[in-house]
């Protein structure tokens, strides 16, 4: 096993590599196959925007500031509901229920 500096490992190709040895797009690479789904409220209208994200934090700060064109015209937001799951696959189909007529009478329910 090779040390790594501040405990940064990620496993490549079965083995652990120090992840400060990487190229930096390699670095920031979701390892960890954990996805969000998440509900945003606009403060000042009625709108509820649905996504995911490996990184629901910045994704959410970044909905706020308003570097994405959709959801620009509604900010800002709050956080209504926030989900972890395992997989991009089970993320997308909770993210399309949410998005459905169900899941968005669902999203308005919750205060």
């Amino acid at each position: 096993m090779i040390p790594c500096r501040g405990g940064a490992c990620l496993p490549v190709g079965g083995e652990l590599v120090d992840a400060h040895d990487l190229p930096a797009g390699r670095q920031a690479q979701n390892r960890t196959n954990m996805y969000y789904v998440y509900a945003i409220k606009s403060v000042r209208v009625n709108y509820i925007y649905v996504g995911i994200s490996d990184n629901p934090e910045r994704r959410i700060k970044q909905h706020n500031k308003g570097y994405n064109k959709t959801t620009k015209p509604y900010a800002p937001f709050k956080l209504l509901k926030i989900e972890m799951l395992a997989g991009r696959e089970q993320t997308r189909e909770r993210e399309k229920y949410l998005k459905s007529g169900f899941g968005k009478e669902y999203l308005k329910s919750i205060k």
